[in-house]
């Protein structure tokens, strides 16, 4: 492992291993104002949601690396203590970063990146249409972090409105992932998109506690076939699974007829069919092929 130790390297080269290994972060497609009413538009990726009640959204305009300076969203947060945060989809990634450029004072990104501003309904920044969700948010509190180059300006939001386009919800009223097509960012020019393959399921029980690894039998946790993942899919049953007298399973039954005068190679045979189960999510015939050989 290599180590490095904040303080001891520039900014700009721990700015780089943080981004690199913090990612993806969503993105907060910022809109405000200046105290002229003067539209500012501009992504920030240091951003996330932090509480449902009260609703808290946080994103930072950090001071650039290169020279300290700030952008034009934190003068106006400050200025007027009001936000929209737009969330970025992949058919307007491309728009949206064409408007972090750094623009004089008085240029309007919502024109110079093609986006269409319309009135918010209950503050005075605009909103951008394209946007699939659209917060409009009054600030509570800005913390500086710092004060030279690379230090946050953690912008502490309250949404007061929320802005859903229905073509990108279930037909229970959640947002699918694959409609909603969200973009993150990651190091260097690198992005992420939220979709597609990239979009998987990971069971997580809410009320009942998994064993846990610890819990797995030997041969299952010292296996050389199952990986982490999968011993963490087997731990996460909330008892011991039992065989199942009932289940069936052909290539099971073969396995168990071809290698049953060589245990060691039916082990192995039995940990290659249940990781190919675990890679389909198949956790309960996966246990049952484990417990065949139990």
């Amino acid at each position: 492992m290599k180590t490095i130790i904040p303080g001891e390297v520039k900014t700009s080269d721990l700015h780089a291993i943080l981004l690199g290994a913090v990612s993806p972060r969503p993105i907060c497609f910022a809109s405000t104002i200046d105290e002229n009413g003067q539209p500012n538009l501009s992504p920030f990726s240091f951003f996330n949601v932090f509480g449902s009640n009260p609703a808290t959204l946080i994103f930072s305009p950090a001071r650039r690396v290169r020279d300290n300076t700030t952008k034009h969203t934190l003068s106006n947060v400050y200025a007027n203590k009001e936000v929209v945060i737009n969330v970025v989809s992949y058919n307007m990634v491309q728009q949206a970063s064409l408007s972090s450029c750094e623009y004089p004072v008085g240029v309007n990104e919502f024109e110079k990146a093609g986006f269409t501003a319309i009135p918010s309904e209950k503050i005075k920044p605009f909103r951008v249409k394209e946007s699939p969700v659209q917060i409009e948010c009054i600030v509570k509190q800005i913390i500086e972090t710092g004060t030279n180059g690379g230090a946050g300006n953690l912008v502490i939001c309250e949404p007061v409105a929320i802005h859903v386009n229905e073509d990108v919800l279930t037909e229970q009223g959640k947002i699918d992932p694959h409609k909603i097509d969200l973009v993150a960012r990651m190091g260097g020019d690198y992005y992420c998109r939220a979709s597609g393959d990239a979009v998987f399921e990971v069971a997580k029980p809410n009320t009942q506690l998994g064993i846990g690894v610890d819990a797995l039998p030997a041969s299952i946790k010292t296996s050389h076939i199952l990986t982490g993942n999968n011993l963490g899919q087997l731990g996460n049953v909330h008892e011991m699974p039992s065989i199942d007298p009932t289940f069936h399973d052909d290539h099971l039954k073969n396995i168990v007829q071809y290698f049953s005068v060589n245990p060691t190679d039916m082990e192995r045979e039995l940990h290659l069919y249940a990781k190919t189960l675990l890679d389909d999510n198949k956790v309960d015939a996966a246990w049952q092929v484990l417990l065949s050989n139990a």
